[in-house]
């Protein structure tokens, strides 16, 4: 990964400037931002640095386990005066794993009124948006943690990675990557993860905790989803799923529960894009999953107000659940005729 010089000695500059420092991360958290955000914090304490790591809403319960998680606070779990307090503060505000305040919901405003701090964006995904002072936007990297990986290597040296460092970074880079499975790998990465190794980081025991620790309640709405809600469209290459919140509730819904259902559709050998359609409170969360050349970040954009990656991207739709999907249908008709999908 080419990081200009300049960038790294700008934010060097500003480090050296600030004590005070706030991480913060995109709403629905997952491994790439928690164990980005982690890491970079990690490395920023042992610097002298006074580091905390916000997010807008609660993680998946199957990461807790990583280590330093229970340090991070959430704003929306009655914590709202003390997020604030921090963001107002800081002197340094760093934005990891996202392109837009926006992903930040309501913690965008707080960051607004705190005109002083300055602010670094570090992150992967495409269309960043402007206003902060550095940028380390790498839309080609596999994943946030991957950016942070060299970032630190360029700043301290490979002897910054301890091997609870290694471990949250390596976390970043197995759920972006789907374990290794997805697009964007490349030498560099995989020299990237033999460095991580090299401290003792347990790979078993890791891939265990993020993949194999969900509850009795999501292998039954897992198999809920599939064989009842799964639709499909276009002979079989586009699919669709969709979950009221009473149907989470009648399965002990808890948060991430519903992580990667968007991704299965994508084994039906034939299939090129699948969507997730998830009720929230006022609004509905569209998920999109797709392989090959199928352009779901355009498609989130267009007609989901989203965005993301190629094959990976997400949107809100503030219509009913019905009207959602007559909506992705007719969408997909759409980008059908255009030769998209």
């Amino acid at each position: 990964m080419n990081i200009p010089t300049q960038n790294i000695e700008l934010f060097r500059a500003l480090l050296n400037g600030s004590k005070r420092v706030a991480i913060l991360s995109h709403t629905n958290p997952d491994g790439d931002a928690l164990g980005s955000s982690l890491a970079l914090a990690e490395v920023l304490r042992t610097k002298g640095h006074t580091v905390n790591c916000i997010v807008p809403n609660r993680y998946p319960y199957y990461l807790k386990w990583i280590p330093d998680l229970e340090q991070t606070l959430v704003h929306s779990l009655d914590e709202e005066h003390r997020c604030e307090q921090i963001i107002a503060e800081a002197e340094l505000i760093i934005c990891a794993d996202m392109s837009a305040l926006s992903r930040l919901e309501g913690l965008s405003a707080v960051i607004a009124a705190n005109t002083s701090a300055k602010r670094v964006l570090i992150d992967h995904h495409l269309s960043p948006e402007e206003g902060f002072d550095v940028m380390f936007s790498f839309p080609e990297a596999s994943s946030t943690a991957f950016v942070v990986y060299n970032l630190l290597e360029a700043l301290y040296g490979k002897e910054v990675f301890t091997q609870k460092i290694a471990t949250q970074l390596y976390v970043g880079m197995i759920t972006d990557t789907g374990n290794f499975a997805f697009s964007a790998l490349t030498p560099e990465l995989f020299r990237a993860v033999a460095t991580l190794c090299e401290t003792g980081i347990d790979i078993p025991t890791i891939y265990n905790n993020v993949y194999n620790s969900f509850t009795e309640g999501r292998a039954r709405l897992f198999g809920y989803v599939i064989n009842r809600k799964m639709k499909t469209l276009n002979k079989g290459t586009v699919a669709y799923m969709s979950l009221t919140e009473e149907e989470m509730r009648r399965f002990w819904f808890q948060q991430g529960d519903n992580e990667g259902f968007v991704n299965y559709p994508l084994t039906i050998k034939k299939m090129r894009m699948s969507a997730m359609f998830t009720e929230q409170h006022g609004f509905i969360r569209v998920s999109l999953r797709s392989r090959g050349e199928v352009d779901v970040n355009t498609f989130a954009r267009r007609y989901f107000n989203g965005g993301g990656h190629k094959n990976a991207a997400g949107g809100k739709s503030f219509t009913s659940m019905d009207e959602t999907i007559r909506h992705y249908i007719a969408s997909v008709e759409e980008y059908h005729a255009e030769g998209l999908v």
